[in-house]
């Protein structure tokens, strides 16, 4: 767990903007009809359609995606009873995280009353401006009563997260747990340490999964609570037991299979885990300092299935997990309540996200190659991209079956896909790509079938239906690398381009690429020996049609690589050169860039061909380009150089294409603030047009330039490169490339092969 000091703390909340959320209009504003759309006199209208229909509220204002994160200070994270306005710091990054995991508005609500009933109404009379409650550290036993009315008397989703965030996200591990122990949950002795909140939430919540109540010990400061003992509250002496045979922690321990801490660190002793049963179950959930160490239970007993609530160990339980999509599925049906079946639902498919392949995304962050379901990993990781889509789609249909949701959802996949978009995790552009190539799937070359990312890829892609995988290498290598990523190769294609079975490939494919390049020097001799190359191999399959496209580049340097698919495919007739184009999705629209990867100092004649290229991708994604062709100077300001180059490039664009949108050169501001350009260059062909193609001088520039964005907008998604301009589609990665940025640039390849297809049919 990273240390953080109170220096580092105070200054990460003063520094700028004080705080940690702020506003953000979701309307225009800038002229006078938007200002009096916002507020008088166009604001009437929503209020009287509202006023008719109440439900109107979610159509016309926030308060379906509003929701409020409510304290009274009194149990504020472990530092107690500190006060309503010391707990606003808590608060508000609770809303932060609603936000950036759950698309959801959070106004964070301190209330300056600890007694139960005044707090209530406090929070019901302002409760019409919320679409949800998260009652948040409040502390025990009000906050069981004070959920409860709210509950009651409130027609929206309330939900205490001390309480029930914790005991669904640790159910789910619970549930996975057993299943990695071999155990059943109405066999196992549960030991609960800890009588709080949480505590009491997290065993109902077990007991709705099957455990048995008589299987239960639960302790709090005093040892076990048995009915005997006198003043107990209704929430402790529900779980207290008829047995006497334990007492301490020290007792209840033995022969126990489960044990769970809600209450403070190093209480656990290694003896008392000894002391457990096979495949014993240990959450030790005291922040920050567990009931016991991860190391001192291994070391006690290997067989230990760990959980805690640090980060820096496996299996976190960590509410984040939960609430933001608990609270995503609750507010897109307009739920009346968050109920039993929500809940359970909610740990159903956190569950199951567990036993899924682990995205690439996953590993990245922490810095593994191969989460998977087990010992060590047995509850997803908060930065999961999937759960705002499995867990708010389970709850919000948990919601429409038990009658709770005011608005039904009719059309999941298209509510999963507007999920994913919501975060940013999917676009309308990737969704078009990915289903465009899924109906027209084709067979796909990998060429390094052995690294992991292209691996996955391949398996990702073909479970997505977007084409026919072929993996090249050797497969026993490749099967032992997907055992280790426990991928299913069954139906995937692979090919050992120097095993003996492929010499007769190898020798049509040399034959054919001898001829092709005789007057190149090309020999039989010499042409057989580069098909035990990955890269002539490949290429050379979907140059005599047994396959229809290629990917590669993880392993190979690109001019080896350009090299080889001009040797192999060569270059469209019509062009002299062949480039590649990155697409990059931005908050402002989708801009294409060019040249990326090949050309590194293009004269007048090449940047000519690039902006042809530039021009013919752009349509091939159903677009219209509008062409900026940039340079450091604007409209021959500067006539050496680059500038130069680029000036003569233009000139000739628009002396073979008068009807395309193409000017420059010009600088890259220039190029993107259309009424900055319109005012000072009025002449432009590109007037009143907004540029979403821009063309670099040179590729340090263009490579420089979305590689920049990239790193300074890390929401911006990229796509690419794309190939421009060779025969067949032969598509290119680099090193860096994801398992997501493989499978985009496959959909790509595909859409391309089809495309071909097309053409030659014709």
């Amino acid at each position: 767990m990273v240390k953080i000091t109170k220096e580092a703390a105070l200054e990460y909340h003063q520094n700028g903007r004080p705080g940690k959320i702020e506003v953000t209009p979701t309307k225009p504003h800038s002229t006078q009809t938007d200002l009096s759309l916002a507020y008088s006199p166009g604001v009437a209208y929503p209020c009287l359609e509202i006023q008719q229909n109440p439900d109107e509220v979610y159509k016309y204002t926030d308060k379906g995606n509003l929701v409020a994160v409510i304290t009274n200070g009194t149990a504020v994270l472990g530092l107690g009873d500190i006060g309503a306005m010391s707990g606003k710091p808590v608060m508000e990054g609770k809303g932060l995280l609603f936000k950036i995991y759950g698309g959801v508005d959070v106004f964070d609500i301190e209330v300056n009353e600890t007694d139960p009933d005044k707090f209530c109404e406090a929070v019901e009379k302002i409760a019409p401006t919320f679409g949800g409650i998260n009652l948040e550290d409040i502390k025990a036993p009000e906050c069981f009563a004070i959920e409860e009315r709210l509950k009651r008397t409130l027609d929206i989703p309330v939900m205490h997260d001390d309480q029930h965030g914790t005991a669904i996200i640790s159910a789910a591990g619970l549930k996975n747990a057993l299943e990695v122990a071999g155990k059943k949950i109405d066999d196992v002795r549960l030991v609960v340490n800890g009588a709080g909140a949480a505590a009491i939430s997290c065993t109902k919540l077990y007991m709705a999964l099957g455990l048995k109540k008589e299987n239960i010990l639960m302790l709090d400061s005093k040892g076990v609570i048995t009915s005997d003992r006198e003043k107990l509250t209704p929430q402790k002496a529900f779980f207290a037991t008829d047995r006497r045979d334990a007492k301490t922690l020290e007792e209840a321990m033995r022969g126990a299979d489960v044990f769970v801490g809600l209450s403070k660190g190093n209480i656990l002793s290694q003896d008392m885990i000894r002391s457990m049963n096979d495949n014993p179950i240990v959450f030790a959930l005291a922040n920050p300092v567990p009931e016991i160490s991860y190391e001192d239970a291994l070391s006690a007993r290997p067989d230990v299935l760990m959980a805690t609530g640090r980060s820096d160990y496996p299996n976190q339980i960590n509410n984040v997990i939960g609430f933001p999509y608990i609270f995503r599925g609750a507010l897109d049906v307009h739920a009346k309540a968050i109920n039993e079946e929500m809940k359970l639902a909610a740990v159903h498919a956190i569950a199951d996200l567990a036993k899924q392949t682990v995205p690439d995304i996953v590993n990245e962050v922490y810095h593994v190659n191969e989460l998977t379901f087990g010992p060590k990993y047995f509850i997803p990781k908060p930065v999961d991209p999937r759960l705002i889509t499995e867990v708010s789609m389970a709850v919000a249909k948990a919601a429409i079956d038990s009658g709770v949701a005011r608005t039904a959802i009719t059309d999941f996949e298209a509510y999963r896909n507007n999920l994913r978009q919501m975060l940013g995790q999917e676009t309308k552009l990737t969704r078009h790509l990915h289903a465009t190539a899924a109906r027209h799937p084709q067979r796909v070359v990998f060429a390094e079938g052995a690294h992991p990312n292209m691996l996955k890829a391949a398996v990702q892609a073909k479970q997505e239906g977007i084409c026919q995988p072929i993996l090249l290498g050797n497969p026993d290598r490749l099967h032992r690398v997907a055992n280790r990523l426990k991928l299913d190769l069954s139906d995937i294609k692979i090919i050992d381009m120097r095993a003996d079975n492929e010499q007769k490939h190898r020798a049509t494919y040399a034959k054919h690429l001898a001829e092709k390049r005789a007057r190149q020097g090309f020999t039989f001799e010499e042409a057989y020996d580069k098909m035990y190359e990955r890269n002539y191999f490949g290429m050379c399959m979907v140059e005599n049609g047994d396959a229809d496209a290629f990917i590669t580049g993880l392993y190979t340097r690109y001019s080896n690589t350009i090299r080889v698919a001009k040797e192999v495919i060569g270059i469209r007739p019509e062009y002299e050169h062949f480039g590649t184009m990155h697409i990059l999705n931005t908050k402002r629209g989708v801009y294409y860039i060019a040249d990326t990867l090949i050309n590194r100092h293009p004269d007048a004649g090449v940047l000519t061909d690039i902006a042809k290229l530039a021009a013919s991708s752009v349509k091939f994604f159903n677009d219209k380009p509008n062409i900026a062709m940039v340079s450091y100077s604007n409209f021959g300001t500067d006539t050496t150089g680059s500038p130069q180059r680029v000036h003569e490039a233009v000139e000739t664009m628009q002396r073979e294409f008068p009807d395309l949108a193409i000017d420059g050169e010009m600088q890259v501001n220039f190029a993107l603030n259309r009424k900055l350009r319109d005012e000072k260059y009025p002449f432009s062909r590109l007037k009143g047009k907004n540029v979403n193609t821009l063309v670099f001088p040179d590729l340090s520039s263009a490579n420089s330039g979305y590689k920049l964005l990239q790193a300074l907008s890390p929401e911006t998604e990229v796509i690419g490169p794309i190939q421009m301009g060779l025969n067949k589609p032969i598509h290119f990665t680099d090193f860096e490339c994801s398992v997501r940025d493989i499978v985009n640039i496959t959909a790509v390849a595909v859409i391309d092969a089809y495309v071909e297809k097309i053409k030659n049919r014709k």
